[in-house]
């Protein structure tokens, strides 16, 4: 076989393929991070209905006086990640000079406080990146069916027990039921409020209540709309809106829907377990089209190109050869 033991993804259009590589790269040794004494100003917590808000005590008259700031060790990784948290919605060439000015005390000079915050910022960058390709890959190559919202009810939960239970319910209906899921936690930007956007893939006869339709009016569009509810979800967690998938089309749209949270929220997609990026499989000549990418290490493959494990035939490539095949993430 030409290409042997090849990774192979599928972008939503085509087949791409990785061929091995002759020496392959070994991640580099990251040496410890000196400590630093970080001094917060003290804060208290106050409960919100859109949770823990951290609010600077300030002196008032007739009030307690301030209490004395706290000092603590971190690694200016640690503290560089907490600030680009706490400016996450900020614009990007404002969240800089902020960022500049929050990690000016930790360095001799402004310019290496400069090079310092541009180099982790492009290191945001390149893990946004990572994360968006990681997730286009594991949905694309996978069959899904649902389109989901999951909202928090505070009568029925706290935020905390929501995200708990919520979880585990997924959890058990993937090892149980088949189902598989790729999403994220965001809250709303007007009320804060804690919800779940996920693509589902649920079996024929998986579905627990009943699914029905609800109409009533959304607040952002001005209109009425109609949508489609469980009462499995609804009873146990709050709000859910669950929306068939029909076609690349209608897919594509819930995946851009869903990777717009990514850098908004700065929150982890989360997956079910068995969602792999690529499939294993021997290549032949014939079914490449071109070498692709940057210096031509990916290969285009034609949409019918036959599917090898250990020099054995397997079959053409379709859902049900994939399943076959070995994974690999």
């Amino acid at each position: 076989m030409p290409y042997q033991d090849t990774k192979v993804y599928y972008d939503g259009s085509h087949y791409i393929a990785i061929p091995k590589r002759s020496a392959p790269r070994h991640p580099g040794v990251r040496l410890p991070e000196e400590l630093v004494s970080v001094v917060d100003e003290a804060q208290e917590e106050i409960k919100t209905e859109q949770g823990i808000v951290d609010v600077l005590l300030q002196e008032q008259p007739h009030e307690e006086p301030k209490k004395p700031a706290v000092k603590r060790k971190a690694t200016r990784r640690e503290l560089f990640n907490e600030l680009y948290q706490r400016l996450q919605n900020e614009p990007k060439r404002s969240r800089r000079g902020q960022l500049i000015q929050g990690m000016r005390p930790y360095f001799k000079t402004e310019q290496e406080a400069i090079e310092y915050v541009d180099k982790h910022l492009e290191r945001k960058h390149r893990n946004l990146i990572c994360r968006r390709k990681r997730f286009s890959r594991k949905v694309n190559l996978h069959e899904f069916n649902y389109f989901c919202t999951f909202t928090y009810d505070g009568s029925l939960h706290t935020e905390e027990t929501f995200r708990e239970r919520l979880s585990v319910c997924f959890n058990r209906f993937c090892s149980r039921k088949g189902w598989k899921y790729a999403g994220v936690w965001e809250r709303s930007p007007k009320t804060g409020r804690l919800h779940f956007h996920g693509i589902f893939y649920i079996p024929e006869g998986t579905m627990p209540g009943i699914l029905y339709e609800k109409e009533d009016y959304n607040f952002n569009t001005h209109r009425r709309q109609v949508t489609i509810q469980n009462t499995y979800f609804n009873e146990r967690f709050g709000r859910c809106d669950m929306e068939p998938l029909h076609d690349r089309t209608e897919m594509g749209s819930a995946m851009a829907y869903i990777m717009k949270y990514i850098e908004k929220s700065g929150e982890k997609i989360v997956y079910s377990r068995g969602l792999p990026q690529y499939f294993i499989s021997d290549i032949l000549d014939d079914d490449v089209v071109c070498p692709i990418g940057m210096e031509d290490q990916k290969l285009l493959l034609f949409d019918n190109f036959s599917c090898f494990e250990d020099g054995v035939y397997i079959g053409e490539v379709s859902p049900e050869v994939i399943k076959q095949m070995k994974k690999a993430n």
